[in-house]
């Protein structure tokens, strides 16, 4: 079995019966092929698995096998829908759970019947014609799907004013930048330097989470306008794709205060040791913006994913992860975190605020960062760049590429497309229109056309609206 892939084991160990081999070895062979199949993601084969689990735990309780007959199927696809919307509290599904496991078990149902292990599954399917981009293509939606809200309602992010109340509160600050006598968090520096991070670079969790203190770029000797490249590792990265995004001058100088005043705090002296059932603590000394030296063997940081980074220990004290817990043991619940800064914000400052995860910060980073790039601050500030002959390749990648290919890089897209995809789930029509505007304004345009273009984004709305 590949790294981290789950298995799935029965009650009684076994995995034959005489010569017949169970259905959970061939979800496991499923499970296993995952990686090949274009599924990279450690989190993705858990849910994954948990999913066909909990069907097949479904199926046996009501005396159906796996891969019987299509009507006995039918049947029990019926009564697992009615367990999941109507049964007990504790086992009842969103529409998004259940559209995600109904997805999950199609798709070993149609693997199966694809390897020859059966000839029945327990979904129909309709087919319909859809238009994408003048093109004709032929969709097919399974039958067994509800439907749910629209991805562009459920997926927000934080506008500028929002992003800059959430950064505050982290910090004990009221919306005016006063100190909150309420406030009683712990590691404000941290909080904030973590949050401003991921709001200037996109991070996702994973990566910022098992980030090590080592890994964070050199703050510039000067202020600067232009982002500073951060490469991300492809150990921690999403499909393991190594890439580099770029943080801000002023989210790197918070990370770097956090560095020096309140992380050595928890450091210091620290007498923490992973646990033991992640295996033997790998102690570092030499360490460099490259990588260091591990039980007395030199070693780069790409190479070390989550597991081993939680491992790591610094020689002085405490681990070499970049946010530390008081007693210098790695910090990784940040959803918690997130979670009780918007709660506070909602009761003392604003009902209206969102909760915030920490992919919510990543999506407030794409939509702002294509502002940028769409009014054209990246590119007038590469041109200053370019003056003082510092960071030249990012200057000429900023003034040389198209806003969707920078931001593609950024977040670690595969292809434009995919960075598309995400932007209208992100509702971007208002950056483009404000960017029109904008130009059209310094340009003496009229109101009149102005109006035209104003137009034009109503009509895409329309046909969107019709489409959907």
């Amino acid at each position: 079995m590949p790294e981290g892939v789950p298995i799935l084991i029965d009650e009684d160990l076994q995995f034959e019966d005489g010569v017949d081999q169970r259905p959970t070895v061939t979800v496991n062979r499923w499970l296993r092929e995952l990686p090949s199949a274009g599924v990279h993601s450690p989190n993705s084969w858990e849910v994954y698995a948990r999913a066909l689990r909990a069907w097949m735990e479904f199926l046996a309780d009501r005396g159906v096998g796996v891969f019987e007959g299509r009507p006995r199927l039918r049947a029990a696809l019926s009564s697992y829908a009615e367990h999941r919307f109507t049964g007990e509290l504790a086992a009842r599904f969103a529409p998004a759970t259940w559209n995600l496991h109904v997805g999950v078990v199609a798709a070993f149902y149609r693997w199966a019947v694809v390897e020859g292990l059966t000839s029945a599954e327990p979904f129909s399917y309709a087919t319909a014609l859809r238009v994408v981009r003048d093109m004709t293509r032929r969709v097919e939606r399974n039958l067994a799907k509800v439907r749910a809200p629209k991805a562009h309602v459920t997926v927000k992010h934080l506008e500028s004013d929002f992003a800059e109340l959430f950064v505050r509160a982290l910090e004990g600050l009221r919306p005016d930048g006063t100190a909150d006598p309420r406030f009683r968090g712990l590691e404000p520096g941290r909080n904030t330097g973590v949050a401003q991070l991921v709001l200037s670079s996109g991070l996702r969790r994973q990566e910022f989470t098992y980030l090590l203190v080592h890994e964070v770029p050199p703050l510039p000797p000067d202020p600067t306008t232009v982002p500073i490249p951060l490469p991300v590792a492809a150990a921690i990265a999403k499909g393991r794709k190594q890439r580099t995004t770029w943080v801000s001058y002023e989210a790197l100088s918070a990370l770097h205060r956090y560095i020096a005043l309140e992380r050595p705090l928890a450091e210091a002296g620290s007498s923490w040791h992973p646990d033991q059932k992640l295996g033997p603590p790998l102690v570092v000394t030499d360490a460099d913006g490259r990588g260091g030296t591990i039980n007395g063997r030199r070693m780069s940081w790409s190479r070390l994913g989550p597991a081993e980074r939680l491992r790591l220990v610094d020689a002085a004290g405490g681990s070499p992860l970049l946010a530390l817990q008081r007693d210098g043991s790695p910090f990784l619940d940040w959803a918690t975190v997130f979670r009780r800064a918007s709660d506070r914000i909602r009761t003392d400052f604003d009902p209206r605020f969102p909760h915030v995860n920490p992919h919510r910060l990543r999506h407030s980073f794409a939509k702002s960062t294509l502002e940028q790039l769409v009014t054209g601050y990246y590119q007038q500030a590469a041109a200053l760049v370019t003056d003082t002959g510092t960071d030249p390749a990012l200057a000429l990648f900023l003034t040389m590429s198209d806003p969707l290919m920078i931001l593609r890089d950024l977040l670690g897209h595969s292809s434009v497309a995919t960075t598309e995809l995400y932007l209208r789930r992100l509702d971007t029509t208002r950056v483009f229109r404000d960017a029109y505007e904008a130009v059209g304004t310094r340009a003496g345009l009229t109101r009149t056309v102005l109006d035209e273009v104003d137009d034009e984004f109503n009509d895409d709305v329309g046909v969107a609206e019709v489409a959907g």
